[in-house]
């Protein structure tokens, strides 16, 4: 029967506690300088060296050479109180949550009189010191407060703020933290040399995963791990079978699929995670971890090694060529997705529900309204049109245009013909269509047009006035008051352009303006100014004047009292109706 791997790798000094130099480096100097206090109070998550340091700090105390910072490990004291020691007399742990009474208290007060048995000092060990009730610790308040020569009270918790202040202000308080991921990897590779372990790249950094800091906890799970391989060899399979992690072939098929916007593919992973009886919440938490290895390798390259511990060249490479698929902005986005839903996850019903619109909105940017999301959208159109990488191949389909210049048409018989007409900017616009509908157009309009007054006032004022009427491929309708609204629209600096950078960083679509105007709109009272040339805008075609209507003569009123319109009166009837004049007979 072989002993626990946290138990036969105990440290027996300060020097072989690891991640703990803010407590081990003022201990061994006030050891040095002999300035030890008569209560500690060692403080900290679970497995991360309290009781152990409290041990250590015992044997350095009752060491035959001491009190020193480094036991002798040769004189009796130092033997018993060894990893595979029997235990000193002098040494007294007290398991605080069976003894938090004040019965207790009382006892240890009886004991703390008596002189050590042999050794220098007698040490009182309370762990897991937060149980003991405030009665209890108002019991033991006189001894700690004014201990015997001979006595040293060390206090153990992962709760410091459950021990009274009364107590906490005699003491003296280390706060112990969680042992960073990178000196438990390099611990850990140290122990399996040891322990002459086969170990499958990736198996520890899972282990060190799994324990968060804590060494005793990651000690428990390599051990376990260890117990259940064959033949001395830990696999990665097994390793994230046991763990509860999701397989990495999973995670490559959901991460490439949601690069390329494959959805069948996605859904597909979610479902084989559902139907695997694995935990969701699991694989949001991977998912998220994957995205944020990405973004390490999209920022950094090959640097990221450095900060990916335990990384392998083969999964560095797989990492690069995933990151190259997404854009940067597409894996900020993504990882909010994800990270989101992982904060409302807990306690969820349906848990493939809450993956599935995960997924969903990760697949769709134009979902996300924030900077995040426009440029995400950004990135995959400049993907689609072959800007800044290779097509990918679920757009190669897609036909790509560049605008035209053509000559002004002539008048047409109605202004709803009229030709749509662009003059070639400076720099040629890819134009793809991807699907906007008119309804869509519409209900962004106001952001849209929000987007315009944070960019220009005078094109805001100028836009604020048109109307949408159609969106035909690349060729949006707008409808314009009259030609002098659309002549302040050209004339305006920028604003056709403004408003198209609009439509693009809301909708991610390249537009051509068609103007229209109402036929019974009203001229201007002033001449409009010549079309302007730098601006894809141009005027319509000349709109034909309605024939007028043919003018009816006025009816004269049979009799004086007979309603008659006020405009049509003159001469003789009005002369009649106001005057009450009649004709003379000749």
């Amino acid at each position: 029967m072989s002993t626990a791997l946290y138990r036969r790798y105990r440290p027996e000094t300060f020097a072989e506690l690891i991640g703990q130099s803010q407590v081990t480096a003022p201990l061994m100097a006030a050891l040095r300088s002999d300035k030890v206090n008569h209560a500690y109070l060692f403080s900290g998550p679970r497995g991360c060296g309290k009781t152990t340091s409290a041990r250590i700090l015992a044997r350095c105390l009752n060491c035959a050479e001491g009190p020193t910072d480094t036991p002798c490990g040769k004189c009796p004291s130092c033997i018993e109180l060894a990893r595979d020691g029997s235990g000193s007399l002098d040494v007294v742990e007290i398991d605080a949550a069976s003894h938090n009474g004040v019965d207790d208290a009382r006892d240890l007060r009886e004991r703390a009189l008596f002189a050590p048995a042999r050794d220098r000092f007698k040490i009182f060990i309370l762990d897991e010191a937060h149980m003991v009730t405030a009665q209890g610790f108002n019991a033991l308040l006189k001894i700690v407060e004014e201990p015997p020569a001979h006595v040293k009270f060390i206090f153990a918790t992962t709760e410091p703020d459950k021990v009274i202040a009364t107590i906490r202000s005699r003491t003296h308080h280390y706060p112990f933290r969680l042992v960073p991921p990178a000196q438990l990897l390099d611990y850990l590779e140290q122990l399996c040399a040891s322990e002459k372990v086969d170990i499958a790249p990736g198996v520890l950094s899972l282990v060190v995963r799994s324990g968060g800091g804590s060494v005793r906890d990651s000690l428990s799970l390599l051990d376990q791990l260890i117990a259940g391989s064959d033949d001395g060899k830990v696999t990665y399979e097994r390793a994230v079978s046991l763990l509860g992690y999701t397989p990495d072939s999973v995670l490559d098929d959901a991460v490439e699929a949601l690069a390329v916007g494959d959805s069948a593919t996605v859904f597909h992973s979610v479902d084989k995670i559902i139907q695997s009886g694995q935990d969701p919440r699991q694989f949001v938490e991977d998912l998220l971890e994957r995205l944020r290895d990405l973004i390490l390798v999209d920022s950094i390259g090959g640097e990221a090694k450095s900060v990916l511990r335990g990384i392998t060249d083969e999964m560095l490479g797989r990492l690069e060529a995933q990151a190259a698929k997404f854009g940067r902005a597409e894996l900020a986005h993504a990882a909010a997705a994800v990270s989101d839903s992982l904060s409302t996850m807990s306690g969820a019903t349906s848990p493939k529900l809450h993956l599935e619109l995960m997924c969903a909105k990760i697949l769709v940017p134009s979902a996300n309204a924030t900077e995040v999301g426009s440029l995400a959208r950004i990135e995959r159109l400049e993907r689609r049109i072959g800007i800044g990488g290779a097509v990918s191949t679920e757009t190669t389909s897609i036909p790509v245009a560049a605008p035209q210049v053509t000559p002004a048409a002539a008048p047409a018989a109605a202004p709803q013909a009229a030709p749509v007409v662009e003059s070639a900017p400076t720099t040629p616009i890819a134009v793809v269509p991807v699907g906007v509908t008119i309804s869509q157009l519409r209900t962004s309009w106001p952001r849209i047009l929000d987007m315009v007054a944070k960019k220009s006032k005078k094109a805001y004022m100028v836009a604020y006035t048109i109307d949408v009427m159609a969106l035909d491929g690349d060729v949006l309708t707008l409808r314009f008051a009259s030609n002098y609204d659309l002549e302040s629209f050209k004339n305006e600096a920028g604003a056709p352009d403004v408003l198209r950078k609009a439509i693009e960083n809301e909708l991610g679509i390249v537009v051509k303006f068609k103007p229209f105007m109402d036929p019974n709109a009203s001229a201007p009272a002033t001449p409009v100014a010549a079309p302007v040339v730098e601006t894809p805008v141009v005027a319509p075609a000349p709109v034909p004047a309605p024939e007028p209507e043919p003018a009816h003569e006025p009816e004269v009123p049979t009799s004086r009292n007979t309603a008659v319109d006020e405009d049509a009166r003159y001469g003789e009837s009005l002369l009649r109706e106001i005057l009450g004049a009649e004709p003379l007979d000749d």
